[in-house]
This record gives structure tokens, C-alpha cells and sequence, in this order.
């Protein structure tokens, strides 16, 4: 009896041992392992369910597994959103990639460049009622069009009409509130309004004005060549820390996968993080700009995330319709492709 009890606490002893050593051996792990990398990352505008994939990439782990520690903020446009990349307060934001290219045409603008393109077609898009007669983007003659003053897309309009033969002084824009974009239109005081197809046209929708009624007049239909919101990165910190920057890619791809396996809840996501949001709303708009906006056929072809430089350099050119530069960009200096994964792990699963 004494013999077995003796062999017992010999084996209880190995076992503490071995149990010892593991532990030793995880803390030293995590002792050596490379420390996270903090991330400000900003967007451009206020929360909604296109920007899903970063949330369900956090929520998933994406970028602790990249050893990022990401946190989330957002500007009030694009262009505060750069000011902020540029000076170093936020190491990376989600701009629309338009306004970047006007940002680098200022005195002294800081060398920010875009590293992966969320939306491969701009949201840009003229939201109509048929009942006012209107059906095509030339059935807006002598109609009037309600612009909000922070609206992008009124910066290629000139572009648009001269490419689709309308002349612009036949269409009437009405300056409004952002906040009223929609409830004028659904009340009938104008008979369109501008702004991008995945929210307006949801909006209104939500709104209680019938989708028969509704035609989205969406600019990329009508030969606009712009992309659309882009990740941009502050220029030192892309240059002290790629691998980070790298990391940020791979995750938001991973999150980019998983929103289009699991809209529903991508959009629960989304919704959890907008104050009162509402999971159906936004899951209506998710599947909008999916479907419109990020996962296009030149994306199914090419993968997510990148350019075509010819197409981005005739999108520049048509920012150049209604803006003079001092010197236009080439496509190299607005869109570094460096930190994308090979083209395998940017195609859609």
C-alpha cells in the first residue's frame, strides 16, 4: 500500500511539474510576443451598415489576430477625416477617395494615399419620384433637385451632364439640410434629391414612399468613373509600421468575407453601434451597397480592394470638370497598391 501510495505522489509531482512548465513556458510566450499596435482609425461621416465589415472584423478578432488594437471615430467629412490622417491623429480613416484627390492638389498637402478601396463604385446618385414625371437621368430637365451643401456628389455633376448631353442650366438645385434630404422629397416640394443610392433611396423607402415610385438614377449608370470610399493612411506611419498597415488590410478582408457570409449579422453589428439603429434598416441598406457598391464584377474579377489605374486616372480627369488643379494627379500618387494581399486573398469566397 505504502508502494502505490509513493508511485501516486510521484505522478501527482510530474503532473505539477508539467503543469508548471507550461505555464512558465505561455507567460514567457506572451512576454515576447509582439505588442499590439495601436490604430485610430476615423470615418468620414456618421455610423451606418456599410462599414459593417470593420466592425464584425474587430468583433471577431481580425485585428487582434494581426496584433492591431483598433478604435473607432468618426469626422464630420471627408475632408476633416483627411485633416486628421494627415496630421497624425488618426493613423487611418475611411474617406470618399474623390475628395482625396482634391486634398492632394492643396499647397503642402501631406503625401496621404489610399491603400484599399471599399466601395469600387462611387454611392453617388440623383433619387427620384416617377410620379414627377422622371424615369432617366434626362427626364431631370426643367426639374428641381434638392442638394444638401456637404453633398459630394454635386462635384461631378458637370461631368456627368456634359457626358450624358444635359444641360446643366435646365435643372434646378435647391439648397436644403442634409437632415431634410428625404422628408422634402417624400412631401413632394422638389422632385428629386442628390445624394448616395444606399441611404437616400433606403430612407425613403423607410419613409413610407412606394418603391414603385422611386427610381435610383445612380451615376456610375450613366458613365461616372469614380470609386468610392477608400482606407487612407497616414504617410509616416505607413512608412514606419507596413506590416501594420498590411495586417489592417488583411482583416478589414476577412470582415469584408464575413459581412457577405452573414449580412444579418453584419447588420446587427452595424445597428448595435448607431444610436437607435435598427437591424432591418440597416440590413436593407447592407444589402444595397453590396450589391451596388463593393461587390461589383471588375471586384469579382480582380479582387477587393484595389484599382484599375486607367479607370482611376479618367475618374480624375472628370474631377477636373469642376475643379481647376494646380497640378492633376497621376493615379501612383492617389492609390498605393503595396499593401494588399496577393490577389487570392482578395477574391470573394
Amino acid at each position: 500500500m505504502s508502494e502505490f501510495k509513493t508511485i501516486v505522489l510521484r505522478c501527482l509531482l510530474a503532473l505539477v511539474i508539467s503543469l508548471a512548465t507550461l505555464i512558465a513556458r505561455d507567460v514567457s510566450m506572451a512576454e515576447t510576443a509582439a505588442p499590439s499596435v495601436a490604430i485610430h482609425f476615423t470615418f468620414d461621416r456618421p455610423l451606418d451598415a456599410s462599414m459593417a465589415p470593420f466592425f464584425l472584423a474587430a468583433k471577431d478578432g481580425r485585428f487582434g489576430a494581426e496584433h492591431l488594437s483598433v478604435s473607432f471615430n468618426t469626422a464630420a467629412g471627408s475632408s476633416e477625416a483627411l485633416a486628421r490622417v494627415a496630421k497624425g491623429d488618426s493613423e487611418l480613416a475611411l474617406v470618399d477617395i474623390n475628395e482625396l484627390i482634391r486634398f492632394r492638389d492643396k499647397e503642402q498637402a501631406a503625401p496621404v494615399k489610399a491603400v484599399f478601396v471599399l466601395f469600387n463604385r462611387a454611392p453617388y446618385a440623383i433619387v427620384a419620384r416617377r410620379s414627377r414625371g422622371i424615369h432617366l437621368l434626362s427626364d431631370l430637365d426643367g426639374k428641381t433637385v434638392g442638394v444638401a451643401d456637404s453633398d459630394l456628389s454635386m462635384r461631378l455633376w458637370p461631368a456627368l451632364a456634359q457626358q450624358n448631353g444635359i444641360n446643366a442650366a435646365h435643372v434646378k438645385f435647391h439648397k436644403i439640410s442634409a437632415a431634410v434630404r428625404e422628408p422634402i422629397l417624400s412631401a413632394g416640394q422638389v422632385d428629386a434629391v442628390a445624394g448616395f443610392s444606399y441611404l437616400s433611396a433606403v430612407n425613403l423607402r423607410d419613409r413610407g414612399v412606394p418603391e414603385a415610385d422611386l427610381v435610383v438614377l445612380r451615376y456610375a449608370d450613366y458613365g461616372c468613373e469614380a470609386y468610392g470610399f477608400a482606407v487612407v493612411v497616414n504617410p509616416a506611419f505607413a512608412a514606419a509600421k507596413p506590416d501594420a498597415v498590411k495586417g489592417f488590410v488583411r482583416a478589414l478582408i476577412a470582415g469584408i468575407n464575413a459581412t457577405v457570409m452573414e449580412p444579418g449579422r453584419a447588420a446587427e453589428e452595424a445597428a448595435s453601434r448607431i444610436e437607435d439603429g435598427d437591424r432591418n434598416l440597416e440590413l436593407e441598406r447592407l444589402r444595397t451597397a453590396l450589391a451596388d457598391n463593393i461587390l461589383t464584377d471588375e471586384v469579382r474579377r480582380n479582387g477587393l480592394g484595389g484599382i484599375d489605374p486607367a479607370r482611376l486616372d479618367r475618374s480624375i480627369g472628370q474631377v477636373a470638370q469642376d475643379f481647376k488643379f494646380r497640378k492633376r494627379p497621376s493615379a501612383a500618387e492617389i492609390f498605393d497598391d503595396q499593401f494588399l494581399p496577393p490577389l487570392a486573398g482578395r477574391l470573394i469566397n
